[in-house]
């Protein structure tokens, strides 16, 4: 098997992150795979790591602008990175700040601190890592760079209303690597951007709202991670960014 770079995953302590982490190991395609989250001392984590050549775990607080453009300035003498995959986002719970979230309904539940708290880990922090990874994946190798994001994004495909601060924060995301594609293409061509809607997936983040979900529609991290890589697989840059599903199935902007 060709080993082709190396890969990033950011957010690696979520359940889809460490699967991602697992599954890119798992392919043997990548000289290191490089997994990143501000709470790294997380035991499957490290377990998945410990035996594995060219696995390295790095604890970051990458809500830090000067920590992740210091991080990605460390990394460019490691050589080309051919897949990262960004799985940082939030839905439910606390901020870093201690803002309390949950999906508003009305909006009277609308509030300038979870606003801001859901655009802080949703959008602004992706948003650095588009700035930063550029040096990153430049080269004569394709690459491609994806982020996590939503269905209920898609403005067009909003018919339920709700979820304020969620919808906004991955829309912005999604304009973000929208507009950020163009330049790409400008300064590397070899560069494909991808929006991933995983699907609901049983994690932390959909407990709360697994109940309304039908049972063959709550997906494993295991089978929306290996959806992921696939389609991954068949991205090409002159036809990106991309705004796709588990199946492969384009979502309206």
């Amino acid at each position: 098997m060709t080993v082709q770079g190396n890969a990033l995953v950011i957010g690696v302590s979520g359940g889809l992150g460490r699967e991602v982490f697992r599954q890119l190991l798992a392919t043997g395609q990548h000289k290191t795979v490089i997994g990143v989250s501000r709470h790294i001392k997380h035991k499957p984590v490290a377990d998945i790591s410990k035996f594995i050549s060219g696995a390295k775990l790095v604890e970051l607080d990458y809500s830090k602008e000067q920590l992740v453009k210091s991080f990605c300035q460390e990394l460019e003498n490691t050589g080309q990175f051919t897949r990262v995959i960004c799985c940082s986002g939030v839905l439910h719970g606390s901020s870093a700040d201690g803002v309390k979230l949950h999906p508003e309904k009305r909006l009277e539940e609308l509030s300038a601190d979870m606003l801001s708290a859901y655009f802080d880990t949703n959008t602004v922090i992706p948003a650095l890592w588009l700035r930063y990874l550029l040096p990153l994946v430049q080269g004569p190798l394709s690459s491609d760079v994806s982020f996590l994001s939503a269905r209920v994004g898609s403005i067009e495909d909003n018919r339920l209303g709700g979820w304020y601060g969620y919808r906004a924060s991955k829309a912005a995301l999604n304009m973000l690597i929208k507009t950020a594609q163009v330049e790409y293409q400008r300064r590397a061509k070899n560069v494909t951007l991808v929006c991933y809607h995983p699907g609901t997936v049983d994690t932390a983040l959909s407990k709360p709202f697994q109940n309304n979900v039908k049972p063959e529609k709550l997906f494993t991290c295991e089978f929306s991670v290996s959806r992921l890589l696939m389609q991954l697989n068949k991205v090409q840059a002159e036809k990106g960014p991309y705004f796709i599903d588990w199946d492969g199935k384009e979502i309206p902007w």
